[in-house]
């Protein structure tokens, strides 16, 4: 490890300029030294990243290429060092892992001839980087060069995407950094497994007006950056699939005085510090609403994945006035706060043709008197294309919020929809819920009405494959869910083991048990959670629909109790003066112990929903009890294959 410049290192504690080093190193360490960051200015720049003394990065470089062969990066000449350290609380607007959140890093800027920075942070529970420019007028972006030279061949979880045109909903191959060639690439975020060492993830945040950042190989154990290009043309193949046809030859055209996204390594020694993480939040644009009372989460019925199933009923279910105020009725009776009208409202293609059997403004008066919020599912385009019209009439009818759908880029245009959404809906005090969406980089807290997004493989995928299997729900919350909230959309009381399964697109069902169904609403974060399954079929599960009416979906505290990346996860969460927990296993029946030291002292009443002594063979099985706990007591939980467990202690 480099000795750090002392004039440099001796700044850390405050905010100063320091003198140049002429050896063009500098390095700075996080707040409790778990993590030091050294850069180099020789020739190019390059950082790397040791943690506790041990090599995680070699030097990586990095640089920006403008047009007229201007590459911020080459050749770099240091005028100054800022340094400066922070310790603050910062309140969410929305809560999704905690109440208060600490925001503990040390800051090193680094000023160079030509108009631009380097902004390097360091958390104990990670690192981050990005460019500064400061240039006159407007600039094209043809490329940026984005490195993580590995110090070995590790294992990664590489979400691997075919192109550009994706919905982010991948599987996770577990390869060698060594197998990912040039010709493969993924989205992010994506994990390596350091052997014998920590967790990296690697993600990015505050994503504005600039492409979506994706990894490709290099046949060795470097990952390299690959962004997609300025979009000059589509063509439009139905209502929804817009594919690019011709791109440009750079990757964004922005202004010269702007910061650039963050390109974020998340360390963890313990997999489940990948749950607690908050850096892509941290990291991001700070709050730009002024008021954000009316930002309301919540759970939702939801019609599209449970094909309208509703049965007991004297109307004919379908998409229609009568099954809708039935949904209405069923929120309102059992606390939900709203209710979403996915596919079939209106007449693909024109938001103002309402569909035959729809009366909306009666919808939108019913639901209003019952207390329930609607909130319509659009497609992006069709949305896009009639946005003033339509978002009047949304705006008149009093939706609660928009399911926008269906965008599949992360282009620069595409994500720049994505800000006009979240601000326009806004104005409107309407939520958003992106699906078809690329990934969280801290956007929600700009706008926490931006409140949850797909952008991962969900139960809607058990409507057609197997892949939405239990392995995969126990991997998800590691990668995917630390970049923000996912909304998976769980809730299946039709529960298969794997032998078991069928794909049945009108009559889904889920893999796993009931319980690992419940247990995601403890493990999973979505501040707009769905119940996903019919209303016929919650209330013939009377236990099961009580646990469901009442779990929060904002938290005050998140601990992990224990946590292994793809086997297992056991997690506690508080809101107000009661703790839930959930633990879902893979495909391999566990046996887990539950140590509530956390609990506050004295004696609790807990109501758990644990594995029935069939749920091996029979998926719905489970059994309800109800105990008495002290704290610092242990409890051993035992999960069948596919299984979960969850509790409520009060």
């Amino acid at each position: 490890m480099r000795k750090p410049n002392l004039s440099i290192w001796l700044c850390l504690a405050s905010v100063c300029w320091c003198a140049v080093s002429a050896a063009g190193e500098y390095e700075i360490a996080s707040p409790g030294d778990e993590l030091r960051l050294n850069v180099e200015t020789d020739g190019t720049i390059s950082y790397s990243v040791l943690h506790k003394s041990r090599l995680l990065l070699e030097p990586s470089s990095v640089s920006l290429r403008l047009e007229g062969n201007r590459i911020l990066g080459d050749n770099p000449r240091v005028l100054g060092v800022k340094k400066r350290s922070v310790d603050e609380q910062i309140v969410p607007p929305v809560r999704i892992k905690s109440d208060v959140i600490q925001d503990r890093y040390n800051e090193m800027s680094i000023e160079f001839e030509g108009g631009f920075s380097l902004i390097f942070r360091a958390y104990d529970e990670g690192v981050a980087y990005r460019f500064v420019t400061d240039i006159d007028g407007d600039v094209t972006v043809i490329n940026e060069e984005v490195t993580f030279n590995f110090a070995r061949d590790h294992a990664i979880y590489f979400p691997e995407e075919e192109s550009f045109q994706t919905h982010s909903e991948r599987e996770y191959k577990y390869l060698k950094l060594s197998q990912i060639s040039e010709a493969m690439m993924c989205s992010l975020p994506t994990l390596v497994d350091v052997a014998a060492g920590p967790k990296v993830l690697i993600a990015e945040a505050d994503l504005e007006d600039y492409p979506g950042l994706y990894l490709r190989g290099s046949r060795n154990q470097s990952l390299c950056g690959k962004l997609p290009a300025y979009a000059l043309a589509e063509q439009a193949k139905n209502d929804r699939d817009v594919p690019v046809t011709k791109r440009a030859d750079y990757i964004a055209e922005t202004r010269g005085r702007r910061t650039f996204p963050w390109r974020v390594l998340i360390v963890a020694e313990k997999d489940g510090e990948l749950i607690e993480n908050q850096m892509v939040y941290l990291l991001a644009k700070p709050l730009q609403l002024t008021d954000t009372s009316w930002i309301k989460p919540g759970k939702v019925a939801w019609d599209w994945w449970n094909a309208n199933n509703i049965y007991g009923v004297d109307f004919r279910a379908g998409i229609n006035t009568e099954t809708y105020k039935h949904y209405i009725d069923f929120a309102a009776k059992h606390g939900l706060e709203y209710i979403i009208l996915d596919e079939g409202w209106y007449v693909l293609g024109d938001l103002t043709k309402i569909s035959e059997g729809m009366d909306m403004e009666e919808l939108f008066r019913y639901a209003k008197a019952r207390n329930v919020g609607i909130i319509p599912w659009v497609i992006w385009k069709t949305l896009d294309d009639q946005f003033d019209e339509a978002m009047d009439q949304f705006e008149r009818w009093g939706a609660k919020g928009l399911k926008v759908d269906f965008m599949q880029r992360d282009d620069q245009w595409m994500v720049n929809f994505y800000h006009k959404i979240a601000r326009e809906t806004a104005k409107r005090h309407m939520l958003v819920d992106f699906h078809g969406s690329y990934k969280p980089t801290g956007l929600r807290r700009a706008y926490p009405n931006v409140i949850t997004r797909e952008g991962l493989r969900g139960l809607e995928h058990s409507k057609w494959s197997k892949d939405a299997n239990p392995e995969h729900n126990v991997t998800v919350p590691f990668i995917r869910m630390a970049a923000g909230p996912m909304d998976y959309t769980p809730g299946a009381m039709v529960n298969a083991q794997e032998k078991n399964f069928q794909p049945i697109f009108e009559r889904p069902m889920s893999m796993g048990t009931r319980c690992h169904q419940l247990a995601m609403y403890v493990i999973y974060e979505s501040p707009l959670q769905m119940l996903a399954d019919s209303p016929s079929n919650y209330l013939k599960e009377t236990e099961c629909l009580e646990f469901l009416a009442k779990v929060p979906t904002v938290w005050d505290q998140t601990r992990v109790l224990d946590a292994r990346v793809a086997d297992y996860v056991l997690v506690a969460r508080k809101s107000g003066n009661t703790w839930y927990v959930g633990a879902m296993t893979d495909w391999t029946a566990r046996e887990l112990t539950v140590d509530f030291s956390f609990l506050e002292a004295g004696r609790h009443t807990i109501d758990l929903y644990k594995d029935g002594i069939n749920a091996d063979r029979y998926g719905n099985d489970y059994k309800h009890e109800t105990k008495k706990i002290s704290t610092g007591e242990k409890m051993k939980i035992k999960l069948a294959p596919g299984g979960g467990w969850a509790a409520v202690v009060r």
